[in-house]
């Protein structure tokens, strides 16, 4: 039964353009294609690369972070309470106000402290700015690293994709370490549904563009998204230092580059090519919809985020400088910004809820 299953989803009509067969995609006169299963080294390579992800973080994101004059804002903890832990972790980390109520009531406190110690106790939860500082350094490292291993002329690989798909010598070191990215930001359970069908549209694009040899096609959509996270992943890491005209000039180019490679180079030499390859050829098959439904996907998401840069680059206007609140808010990672004005008040920062999300093959 799961044999019939398997060789009825993995049939070539489905996947490949017509008059390809998946021996075409054997190895041969020396030449090594891609082949799915190459792509089960992203299973291990993931954990390996959340402990490097992890060691960079505390190797050179820390004393970074330190040397940019980074500082922890003090945090009042909250007055252990087993009644109110209990319900933190099993019901509801911001009760509403009748819960507050009974809650109250049940501990002999008043609902002014009741709110108080939830407040102090989410406080607690929140990464500190340092933490989130490294994340940021791991990251930009990280899109730098992959970046300077993938430099394709832009137009050659434009032209490969229109003159001939079939067949092209792979990449697998470089899928793969998208893959393993992309899996591992999964695992980090992302809060904001934004993100969770960015990576997984991202994952899926990777498999198939590997499985079915369209590599040229996948390392370029790669190339477009990554090179705009290393700007903004510099700009988060000024922001967190405060560095206020770094930031500013930072940010607008973040801007200026996720414009032109994923609102211009990504839909008019990759969608459009992609389009065009398979139209002139009447060459029609599953795939051919499959992948294109992911790009729009892909690009309905990249329009969404330049909205949200747009916002900040109108503050930008408006007020002279470019929001902090607004940077940390927009980002593939870090997602919905929450600001309580009575815990500011009383501990003088700001309260950023972080969720965890970007770029690859579909971002």
């Amino acid at each position: 039964m799961l044999a019939t299953l398997y060789k009825s989803f993995w049939k070539a009509e489905y996947w490949l353009p017509p008059g390809y067969t998946w021996a075409d995609l054997e190895d041969s006169d020396g030449i090594i294609y891609p082949h799915p299963k190459d792509l089960l080294a992203a299973i291990p390579l993931t954990f390996i690369l959340i402990v490097i992800r992890y060691g960079t973080e505390r190797i050179i994101g820390l004393p970074l972070s330190r040397a940019m004059g980074v500082r922890d804002p003090l945090r009042i903890k909250a007055t252990p309470n087993r009644i109110l832990e209990s319900f933190f972790w099993t019901q509801s980390k911001n009760p509403k106000k009748d819960e507050l109520s009974h809650l109250a009531s049940q501990c002999s406190l008043s609902v002014r402290q009741a709110e108080r110690w939830f407040r102090r106790r989410r406080n607690q939860e929140r990464p500190l700015l340092s933490k989130k500082f490294s994340e940021s350094c791991s990251k930009a490292c990280r899109f730098r690293s992959i970046g300077h291993g993938t430099r394709p002329d832009l137009e050659s690989r434009c032209s490969t994709i229109c003159s001939s798909l079939y067949p092209l010598p792979p990449s697998p070191s470089l899928f793969t370490s998208h893959l393993d990215y992309y899996v591992s930001l999964l695992i980090d359970l992302p809060d904001f549904y934004g993100y969770v069908i960015h990576h997984f549209v991202t994952v899926t694009l990777i498999f198939y563009s590997y499985s079915a040899n369209l590599v040229h096609i996948g390392v370029l959509v790669m190339l477009l998204h990554d090179v705009s996270d290393i700007f903004l992943e510099t700009s988060k890491m000024i922001a967190y230092a405060k560095w206020k005209q770094a930031q500013n000039i930072i940010f607008i180019l973040f801007g200026l580059v996720f414009f032109v490679s994923r609102l211009i180079f990504f839909p008019t030499k990759v969608i459009y090519n992609f389009y065009y390859v398979f139209q002139t050829n009447n060459q029609f098959f599953f795939g051919y919809y499959f992948s294109n439904s992911l790009l729009m996907v892909t690009q309905s998401l990249n329009l969404f985020w330049f909205f949200l840069i747009l916002k900040v680059i109108y503050k930008f206007l408006s007020e002279g400088q470019v929001s902090t609140k607004l940077i940390l808010a927009h980002s593939p990672y870090p997602q919905s910004l929450s600001i309580s004005k009575g815990e500011s008040k009383e501990r003088g920062v700001l309260e950023v809820k972080v969720g965890h999300g970007n770029s690859g093959l579909a971002s």
